[in-house]
């Protein structure tokens, strides 16, 4: 399935990149986008659908093949560990890439369920196992978004109470981390096959204009721009809340994105990454910075990217452990990072390129 992807991902390129080559006055704006689609949307969907293809085949060989010692019982446990981390680090950096059907109906909350502050994931996990004992993906598709997505997995996976060595509990939990992983798999094949489509999918509407969805190249920058600034601003809501930033300057840890798995910084430098694709471009391809002439903004911006990747990388503890030490000045700093990026490219990147950011209704998410 893998190499069948790959090729119709290469004919689909080949032929929008046929229908621009006949356009004689492409305005920059469209060339933009049309790299942005080509470089670095359709890569990114394809390699998040990879992840979660992998993820499956991790699972079910995981759940399906007997373990006879407590070693190899840790060493399958580890290598599925390891495929959830990039299921989960991919869909991070998806967050700033999610124009077009990703963002409509609320299909984020099928991926994770975020903020989860009254420990629902863990809540309804255990009910609909109780009720299901042999849930399958169907019945997962028509159950809650809470037990739905990467969340509720991490919670099989890593929470203290559940240990998958004991072969109840892999009995217990293994059809709900089977269907879990068959249902991302599943989304992230629709969502592809919704982008690779040659002449209304996703990335054919956002290289020729105009569309069922974009009356003009202006309208479809507004749109990825909305994207991409609302993920850098969830980036600090995700810090604040844990912080207490968003509760009166009480600590809340559980409130961290990833706290079971310890991955909330590492998850955070991933989306920052993604945001910094649409900014740069990808593989040499035309960003949006390549459509300010403001030579200092583009510093400006360009320095705000490199100080905030480089604080993220320097953290050696997880964001549940830091949130609770006395000293958070490393944390605040960061915090304040998050929130210049964010002022940057809402106010100075959106005036410089004319562009009015709206309300985007995955806010929060």
């Amino acid at each position: 399935m893998r190499d069948v992807l790959k090729s119709r991902l290469t004919i689909v390129i080949a032929l929008l990149s046929a229908s621009l080559g006949i356009i004689s006055c492409s305005l920059p704006r469209q060339d933009v986008l049309s790299d942005l689609a080509q470089y670095t949307y359709l890569p990114a969907y394809g390699q998040w659908l990879e992840s979660n293809v992998t993820l499956t085949d991790h699972t079910k060989q995981f759940c399906q093949t007997p373990t006879d010692t407590s070693a190899q019982s840790s060493k399958a446990i580890e290598r599925l560990r390891n495929a959830f981390y990039s299921a989960q680090s991919q869909w991070s950096l998806m967050q700033p890439l999610l124009v077009g059907p990703m963002s409509e109906g609320n299909k984020s909350w099928q991926v994770q369920f975020y903020p989860d502050k009254r420990n629902l994931v863990a809540r309804q996990t255990e009910t609909l196992l109780d009720k299901m004992p042999t849930l399958t993906p169907q019945q997962l598709s028509e159950e809650s978004v809470v037990v739905q997505g990467l969340t509720a997995f991490e919670y099989i996976l890593f929470d203290e109470s559940i240990d998958l060595a004991q072969p109840s509990k892999k009995k217990r939990y293994c059809p709900l981390l089977m269907a879990i992983a068959e249902h991302q798999r599943a989304l992230t094949e629709d969502l592809q096959q919704q982008w690779l489509t040659p002449t209304s999918g996703m990335a054919a509407q956002l290289s020729q204009f105009p569309n069922d969805r974009y009356l003009d190249q202006n309208e479809a920058l507004a749109d990825a721009l909305l994207i991409q600034i609302s993920a850098i601003d969830n980036l600090k809501k995700k810090l604040g809340a844990p912080l207490g930033r968003l509760s009166r300057g009480a600590p809340q840890p559980y409130l961290s994105e990833a706290w079971r798995s310890g991955r909330s910084l590492s998850n955070m430098l991933a989306t920052l990454n993604g945001a910094r694709e649409i900014w740069t471009g990808s593989n040499g391809q035309l960003g949006v910075r390549s459509l300010i002439n403001d030579r200092e903004l583009s510093h400006k911006i360009d320095q705000a990217y490199d100080v905030t990747q480089a604080q993220l990388k320097g953290f050696q503890q997880p964001l549940f452990q830091l949130v609770t030490q006395s000293d958070t000045s490393a944390l605040d700093a960061l915090y304040e990072s998050f929130d210049a990026l964010h002022r940057i490219h809402h106010n100075e990147l959106a005036q410089s390129l004319n562009i009015q950011i709206g309300f985007n209704a995955a806010d929060g998410d």
